[in-house]
């Protein structure tokens, strides 16, 4: 059960153990609910009998006082078992997810939309946590204590009054039942409209400006336009079809209200039940369906909810990448050994890839677009791991390590640099946790940060905006090598860092990249000849294979796929308007 309830709600062990406690806890205070009724039952029979005496009526106001403080203490319970122990467990699964989040492998961020993740997180954690406290609780005890009161009605009273007013919540349940699949399916194209729509609003949020310089505003926004009144009419759809299922339960629901006047009717009418039994079951049914027909509303709020769960148990169920957290390496050698990678769609992306970036020289990738140059760097960090072959590092494969122990042995400086909105200081100090201002101060002087900083509004506690957009493209840069600076890691990887610069800002860069790659293991990738021209060896990557590989003289001294390159960037740089 407890293992049913984590998949199915996406819960954790104490959450899923919680859910059941909060179960047993509705039906307890929908029991006691029901006392009052039966106290009520009993002192009218005797006051219609005459045997109400002072004995008696000291029984009834002790019972009174016992079952409303039996109602209070349920009460009581109920609301830490549901609300409190909910709102515990919703937190959980945040941090949880997020967790879970941390330790994929980015091969499964490829797979999804940014959007949909912040989805999961925020919007589905949420529906979740409200059928959490109000709905599953409510239905699960409702339903134990409806069977429970109708079994003893059974044997205590006349079974045929208990058919006449019971027939109809198996049929208004079955009902509902029956919708799920369409509900479902009407849930999931919601789930995809309003995907669509967000993606469409965060993408005119990022492009507006490039949509105003191209006199593109009208036609966007009447395709954006378009995308919201999808989102409208696939709510008004989903709402509509649900409430067909819903009304015809509560039709059903009504029409007990008829059979169990008829049946109690007839049955008064030929002695074989009381007036007071007639009257206590048409009491009973007033009381018992409003609150049921409530209870099949949330039930079906439930069914509308399995594909939110789904999407969280999808996450919360994927493979992380594990491994030892510690490592026995020898020195920082990387090793390709016949590496062969793919991704989803089966598509070879690297075959049979065999290099070694050795320690202390630079190992430059280089090669047409989609050649691979990129995957091999995410390989070697584990962003991936391998179909074929190994990588090893400094002769320990590295598909037998934690991505977190291995991760710090890497500084990496992309060309899309990542900042956030912080402080100048913050920013840099994400390179190392902890890392003092002197540390920083110190790593910023050497990625030649210090001319920019002093000239922000506040130096090092200014604050730089989402992404750094009070920077410069290059100022960005210098930043993330700033990082890299600070971490000191022993092995370096460097992706086009200064493919997007101007000659001044790539100068300046470049200087201090010589100094963070001293005496590393690097691994560089680059389309300008002139960024590796000084590399150790060399790696030219075509269709996914090694074409060919050596020290930049070999390779220039023969017809290669380098010199080729090198020449033809000679030629593009003499063009002229």
């Amino acid at each position: 059960m407890i293992e049913f309830l984590r998949h199915k709600y996406a819960l954790s062990h104490k959450g899923a153990v919680d859910m059941v406690k909060a179960c047993f806890s509705v039906t307890i205070t929908n029991i006691a609910l029901m006392m009052p009724a039966s106290v009520l039952y009993m002192l009218i029979n005797d006051l219609l009998n005459d045997n109400l005496n002072k004995d008696r009526i000291w029984i009834y106001i002790v019972s009174s006082i016992v079952i409303l403080a039996l109602i209070a203490l349920t009460n009581y319970v109920q609301y830490g078992a549901t609300f409190l122990a909910t709102y515990r467990e919703s937190g959980v699964r945040r941090t949880t997810i997020a967790e879970k989040l941390r330790k994929l492998p980015l091969s499964y961020f490829g797979k999804k939309n940014i959007a949909d993740l912040t989805t999961n997180i925020m919007g589905d954690c949420a529906q979740i946590e409200t059928a959490s406290s109000h709905w599953i609780p409510e239905l699960i005890g409702a339903v134990i204590s409806t069977t429970l009161v109708g079994i003893s009605l059974f044997f205590f009273f006349d079974w045929r009054m208990v058919l006449a007013s019971f027939w109809v919540i198996p049929v208004a349940f079955f009902i509902i039942i029956s919708c799920a699949g369409a509900e479902k399916r009407a849930i999931r194209k919601n789930s995809k409209v309003k995907l669509e729509m967000s993606d469409g609003i965060q993408e005119c949020l990022e492009s507006i400006r490039d949509l105003r310089a191209n006199n593109a505003e009208g036609k966007y926004m009447d395709e954006l336009e378009g995308k919201i009144r999808r989102v409208e009419k696939m709510a008004l759809f989903t709402e509509l079809k649900m409430a067909v299922y819903v009304n015809s339960s509560a039709i059903i629901l009504k029409i007990g209200l008829g059979t169990t006047a008829v049946v109690g009717g007839w049955l008064f009418a030929n002695g074989t039940i009381s007036i007071l039994t007639f009257f206590m079951f048409l009491m009973l049914v007033s009381r018992l369906y409003d609150p049921m027909q409530i209870t099949l509303q949330n039930f079906a709020a439930i069914i509308s909810i399995g594909v939110q769960t789904e999407r969280l148990d999808e996450v919360l169920s994927h493979e992380v990448q594990t491994g030892s957290d510690s490592m026995n390496n020898n020195g920082y050698d990387i090793v390709f050994d016949h590496v062969g990678f793919k991704y989803s769609d089966d598509t070879d992306v690297l075959k049979d890839i065999s290099f070694t970036a050795k320690q202390g020289e630079v190992t430059a990738l280089i090669g047409p677009s989609g050649g691979g140059k990129t995957t091999i760097s995410r390989l070697a960090a584990r962003f991936w791991d391998v179909n074929e072959g190994q990588i090893r590092l400094g002769g320990v494969d590295i598909s037998g390590i934690d991505p977190e122990t291995l991760l710090r042995n890497y500084s990496i400086v992309f060309q899309d640099v990542t900042l956030f909105n912080n402080t100048v200081k913050e920013n840099i100090r994400i390179g190392k946790e902890g890392a003092t201002d002197d540390e920083v101060m110190r790593a910023t002087k050497l990625a030649n940060c210090e001319e920019f900083i002093n000239k922000l509004p506040s130096g090092y506690d200014t604050y730089i905006g989402e992404n750094g957009s009070e920077l410069s493209g290059g100022e960005r840069q210098r930043i993330s090598i700033a990082r890299a600076f600070l971490k000191d890691a022993p092995i370096i990887l460097l992706d086009e860092a200064t493919a997007s610069l101007d000659s001044e800002n790539e100068t300046v860069i470049q200087e201090a990249l010589s100094r963070l790659i001293k005496d590393k293991t690097v691994l560089i990738i680059a389309h300008r000849m002139r960024t590796i021209a000084n590399s150790d060896h060399i790696v030219v990557l075509k269709d996914g294979v090694v074409a060919e590989e050596g020290r930049p003289k070999e390779l220039l001294a023969r017809d290669s796929i380098y010199k080729h390159m090198t020449e033809q960037q000679l030629v593009s740089q003499s063009w002229k308007m």
